[in-house]
C-alpha cells in the first residue's frame, strides 16, 4: 500500500474510535489528529508523484508554497487544477480541520476525507 493511502487509512482509524453525538464528534482532539494525518497524507501523494517524476528526495517541496508551484509546474496537464484542490484541501485539513480545530460536524469530517481521497488517487491514474 502506497505511503499516502496508509496515512489517510490511520486518519479513518482515529474517527472509528472517537465518539459522535447528534451528528458532531464529541472530543476534538482526536478529529483534530485525523485531519492532521489527513493532511500528511496529501503531501505524502504529492511527495510519491514528484519522485516519480523524477525530482530528488533531497528537493521535495518544504513549504505550502512550494507544493503549489511543484503542483503547477511539474502537472500542468491538469491545468492547475490539482494545484487549486490543493490549496482547498491545505484550508479544509491543516487550518480549519487541524489548526484551528473548526470542524466538528461528522458528515463534513467524512467529506473532507473522501476528498482527500479523490485528490490521492489522481496520482495513481
Amino acid at each position: 500500500m502506497k505511503e499516502s493511502l496508509r496515512y489517510l487509512q490511520n486518519a479513518k482509524e482515529i474517527l472509528a474510535r472517537t465518539p459522535i453525538e447528534d451528528n458532531d464528534y464529541i472530543d476534538i482532539k482526536p478529529v483534530r489528529e485525523a485531519f492532521s494525518t489527513a493532511y500528511l497524507a496529501i503531501l505524502e501523494a504529492i511527495n510519491e508523484a514528484l519522485l516519480e517524476k523524477g525530482v530528488h528526495k533531497k528537493e521535495l517541496p518544504k513549504s505550502v508554497d512550494a507544493y503549489s508551484i511543484a503542483l503547477k509546474k511539474l502537472f500542468a496537464t491538469h491545468n492547475g487544477k490539482l494545484a487549486r484542490k490543493f490549496e482547498h484541501l491545505y484550508d479544509t485539513l491543516h487550518i480549519a480541520g487541524y489548526y484551528r480545530g473548526l470542524i466538528h460536524d461528522a458528515a463534513l469530517v467524512k467529506d473532507a476525507l473522501k476528498a482527500a481521497k479523490e485528490f490521492i488517487n489522481k496520482f495513481n491514474v
